[in-house]
């Protein structure tokens, strides 16, 4: 869960907001779970959503610091 928050907050302090990449939200979301699942003891599901999480907000950090990559290239 540290892990995943920590991604999340990295993305957010290379720019990344919500509504501003699908990876970022979808990590917000995936943490917003893990900690639904934990508070109800399901410890495996809270771990599978912190990992989800953590992936997403890697992808939302990339996106952030390289926006050229995630733009389409004209034609």
């Amino acid at each position: 869960m540290s892990d995943a928050r920590q991604a999340i907050v990295a993305a957010a302090a290379a720019g990344a907001i919500p509504g501003s990449s699908p990876d970022y939200d979808a990590a917000q979301a995936a943490i917003a779970r893990a900690e639904s699942h934990l508070q109800a003891q399901e410890y495996a599901r809270a771990r599978l959503a912190a990992l989800q999480a953590k992936h997403h907000a890697a992808a939302a950090l990339a996106s952030a610091q390289h926006p050229e990559a995630a733009a389409p290239t004209p034609h």
